[in-house]
């Protein structure tokens, strides 16, 4: 594409990376080609074309997002700059940050073990039980 032209859409994955939802572009390829990306409610290969307006569903881990595209840019720039290729819907916001407490208050609420026991702790725990001189 000549760089006088405006560009008025760009592959998926291309969008994804530059908008930096994930890392590599590969990853975002695996992500679309595994129904973890969805524009305006269909799944979609790789290669679709998306522009400003269309709505995309991605899930990445745990977290989903519903953002509609602001912007296209062939190059990945720095964070600042691709948080203005996109919208986040605020009900998205909402969720994700809502099921983001709920994992921390899971994790806050599981008991956890301390690890493997010292060698003060394993002597104790065999005298306990019997075993230890």
């Amino acid at each position: 594409m000549a760089s006088n032209e405006a560009q008025t859409s760009q592959r998926i994955d291309k969008w994804l990376w530059a908008a930096r939802f994930f890392k590599t572009r590969a990853l975002a390829v695996e992500a679309v080609s595994g129904g973890k990306v969805h524009v305006n409610g269909e799944r979609v290969k790789p290669s679709r074309a998306v522009k400003p307006g269309d709505e995309l569903r991605i899930q990445r881990g745990l977290e989903q997002f519903v953002v509609h595209v602001r912007g296209l840019n062939a190059q990945r720039r720095p964070a600042s700059e691709a948080q203005g290729l996109y919208e986040e819907t605020e009900a998205s916001r909402e969720e994700r940050e809502r099921r983001a407490e709920e994992r921390r208050l899971v994790a806050v609420s599981t008991p956890t073990s301390p690890g493997r026991p010292s060698k003060k702790d394993r002597r104790r725990l065999e005298r306990f039980v019997g075993r230890g001189r």
